[in-house]
């Protein structure tokens, strides 16, 4: 028999750098898990990720055991990674904050295809090129 889940919880962590501090710590320990343990295993399946922040699916069963997948990171981190900025723009529609060009945003792409909601590459790239847009980012040819 299946084990029945509890509950799932969501949440962002840097790639190798989970701690019992919050947000971590408050989210698990509320659900009766091993804080520790869970830091421990995310730290060694993503350490050679280093830099990125992970999205994190976290599945509670009624028995206080777990399960985590995690995902790519969020279109906006490697858009922001690939031109080297710490944010986007306040103002994405007056103030552009850089250019990217079409090669980055179809590696980027490539990259987040297993967690999107297509399978086509041309779709892919549509959705990075809006995120860029919303962060105030040029495309450039």
């Amino acid at each position: 028999m299946a084990k029945k889940v509890k509950t799932t919880i969501k949440l962002q962590i840097p790639a190798g750098q989970a701690n019992p501090a919050p947000p971590i710590g408050p989210a698990l320990g509320q659900h009766g898990l091993n804080i520790a343990e869970f830091c421990k295993k995310f730290n060694d399946k993503t350490k050679g990720q280093i830099g990125d922040v992970l999205p994190v699916v976290i599945t509670v069963f009624e028995d206080r055991s777990y399960d985590f997948i995690t995902k790519t990171p969020p279109a906006a981190e490697l858009i922001k990674k690939a031109m080297n900025l710490q944010k986007g723009s306040g103002k994405p529609q007056k103030e552009k904050i850089g250019k990217i060009s079409r090669k980055q945003l179809e590696e980027i792409a490539k990259r987040k295809l297993p967690d999107l909601n297509t399978t086509r590459l041309q779709s892919a790239i549509r959705m990075m090129e809006g995120s860029a847009k919303s962060m105030g980012v040029e495309i450039v040819d």
